[in-house]
């Protein structure tokens, strides 16, 4: 971190200035708690006055996921962020810009559910997000930040993911990494693109109608059934070319593990407490933290799953990711899950515990 500017800030905030950092055309969003400083944020900062950037209250969630559908249309960087209720409310303009090739980004900031539900965090979205909430055969790239610095490092990553592949991706955090303060160093700041360069840049998006091309018109809507299945069969290729390269994990203590915690996010953090205090107790147990959720690490977990003793799947929810894990393992050892609902949190302790019945029970 040599010569970099270290500040003390929430990862909410460090959201909104990353934003501006990585040269974003545009922010469309309505407040919802445990989020709102994203917005609050960015209000303070006025980057209208400095960059150019859009920062607009939309009127609803709907409202902001169609605004960020026509930006992302024409080429810019544009985002929205939400919470659990309010990402449930933009799944139909994600799912279309899923089918368009729109490449936009979506911050899931999560709260306990289900409906309103309470504003205390939580890890329920995960199959919202991982499956598409929407209608159709679709994906969402879908990062998990389990840090303030990975939340200000994670926007850039999920703009550049979205336009390599003209895809929707989601940064799935949850109300502990949003509200929590730590140490980050934000992202460089990069310039806005210029018109000519996203014309060059996105040669397929609704930029006007210059002499030299036509009209692009971006739509998922095809009333020929085999037109249809011919834009299904290439989004399919395209989601397998991502499932092969995009895969991002983490692991500690992995070497001389006989157990494996696998979490993702806050619950992730806690788990790494919860390691320590096993080993202390003479318990060999290593963390495996998926980063992206969708694609998903399963090849790297099947391979993972075949030296060890168990798997414990550790959640902020009633159990989701585990399935995921299941079929990843496929029989190879035993899989059991631990989480908490209604917005609490685990302890450490509680992790330990469940770990300790893991062990005795295969």
């Amino acid at each position: 971190m040599a010569n970099q500017e270290v500040t003390l800030m929430k990862g909410n905030e460090a959201i909104a200035h990353a934003c501006i950092r990585c040269g974003a055309d545009g922010f469309f969003g309505y407040p919802i708690t445990p989020q709102s400083e994203i917005i609050e944020t960015l209000a303070l900062l006025k980057p209208w006055e400095t960059s150019g950037m859009v920062v607009l209250q939309a009127e609803s969630e709907v409202a902001a996921i169609n605004m960020v559908y026509g930006g992302a249309g024409a080429g810019k960087r544009v985002i929205t962020t939400s919470s659990s209720p309010g990402v449930a409310l933009m799944q139909e303009g994600i799912s279309y810009m899923a089918g368009a090739e729109i490449p936009g980004v979506i911050v899931n900031v999560q709260r306990g559910g289900p409906g309103l539900g309470t504003i205390q965090p939580s890890q329920s979205d995960y199959f919202q997000a991982t499956r598409g909430g929407g209608n159709g055969d679709y994906n969402v790239i879908v990062l998990a930040p389990a840090s303030v610095q990975e939340m200000a490092d994670f926007v850039d990553l999920a703009f550049t993911l979205a336009f390599k592949y003209r895809n929707p991706a989601m940064i799935l955090s949850d109300g502990v990494i949003g509200q929590m303060m730590e140490k980050v160093v934000l992202p460089p700041v990069k310039p806005r693109r210029t018109e000519e360069e996203i014309a060059k840049e996105c040669p397929w998006a609704t930029i006007g109608r210059p002499k030299n091309r036509p009209v692009n018109i971006m739509t998922s809507l095809e009333l020929k059934p085999e037109v249809m299945e011919e834009r299904n069969i290439a989004l399919q290729e395209k989601y397998r070319k991502i499932r092969e390269t995009e895969v991002r994990y983490e692991t500690e203590q992995m070497d001389d593990a006989d157990y494996v915690i696998v979490a993702f996010g806050s619950a992730a953090r806690i788990a790494e407490k919860s390691i320590e205090s096993a080993r202390e107790q003479g318990i060999k147990v290593g963390l495996f933290r998926p980063i992206t959720l969708w694609p998903f690490p399963e090849k790297e977990i099947h391979e993972l799953a075949k030296t060890k003793k168990g798997i414990l799947v550790v959640e902020i929810n009633a159990g989701q990711m585990v399935q995921d894990v299941r079929l990843a393992v496929n029989g190879q050892t035993p899989v059991e899950h631990f989480g908490r609902l209604g917005g609490i949190v685990p302890e450490p302790e509680e992790i330990v515990q469940a770990l300790k019945k893991l062990i005795v029970n295969n």
